[in-house]
């Protein structure tokens, strides 16, 4: 108790224990995350990594060790506009995405998985023994930056899932159960009510929507070029 501490603290109010001192950047990140999706109504928020490209929206909703962060990651990489590795933020007057991009989160063995696929990552310190296992940081592309104020509106939705040794394989979703699945990954969808209902309906009607399960980045990253560029026919 006689350690150095860090404390997140938002107008008066403490949402988390106290951490020790080297954890102050995780302790940013989670604090930062929760001022975003439990207080800014005015957006409709999701648990989601979201990427752009051709000006179109991916959605990845998943949650927390589905590989979610790991893809995103991949992804920014090889081409695709980080809009954000963690919430996607709807605009209710287009239903369009508005870019966060912010420092990549990444997590445990993903962090060395993605040093092999990316050796150009420059990652942030490495916090060893938080709540989430080992974290690290790299930040942001530059360009995803410079076009923050760009919003995309949403073209494909997919459920990620990581599966050690599984082929990438992308499979079409029903509509309906695209919807539920969104609800489930949405921080405030009861406060928005009918015009949340309205919100997801829209995103969903623009999307093409799957679910993903995979075992190899490179082979994953291939399929999503497939995705980005139409030519997938019959997933």
């Amino acid at each position: 108790m006689w350690r150095p501490q860090v404390v997140f603290e938002f107008e008066g109010e403490e949402p988390f224990n106290p951490l020790p001192g080297d954890q102050g950047f995780p302790l940013l990140e989670w604090g930062l995350n929760w001022c975003v999706y439990g207080l800014c109504h005015q957006h409709l928020t999701l648990h989601s990594a979201v990427l752009e490209r051709g000006g179109r929206a991916l959605l990845l909703p998943a949650p927390s060790g589905s590989g979610k962060s790991t893809l995103c990651a991949a992804l920014v990489f090889s081409g695709w506009r980080l809009l954000s590795d963690e919430l996607a933020l709807i605009m209710p007057d287009k239903g369009e995405l508005l870019p966060l991009p912010r420092p990549v989160s990444l997590k445990n063995a993903s962090i060395d998985v993605i040093r092999r696929f990316a050796p150009q990552v420059e990652f942030g310190s490495r916090v060893e023994e938080t709540a989430k296992g080992i974290v690290a940081h790299f930040p942001p592309p530059a360009s995803a930056v410079q076009a923050s104020d760009r919003r995309a509106p949403p073209g494909w939705v997919v459920f990620p899932k990581y599966s050690a040794g599984a082929p990438a394989r992308l499979v079409p979703m029903e509509r309906s159960r695209t919807f539920l699945q969104l609800i489930e990954n949405a921080f405030n969808y009861d406060i928005f009510g009918r015009e949340g209902f309205d919100l997801l309906g829209s995103v969903v009607d623009r999307s093409l929507c799957y679910s993903f399960e995979y075992g190899d980045l490179d082979e994953a990253v291939r399929l999503f070029d497939r995705l980005s560029r139409g030519d997938l026919g019959a997933a």
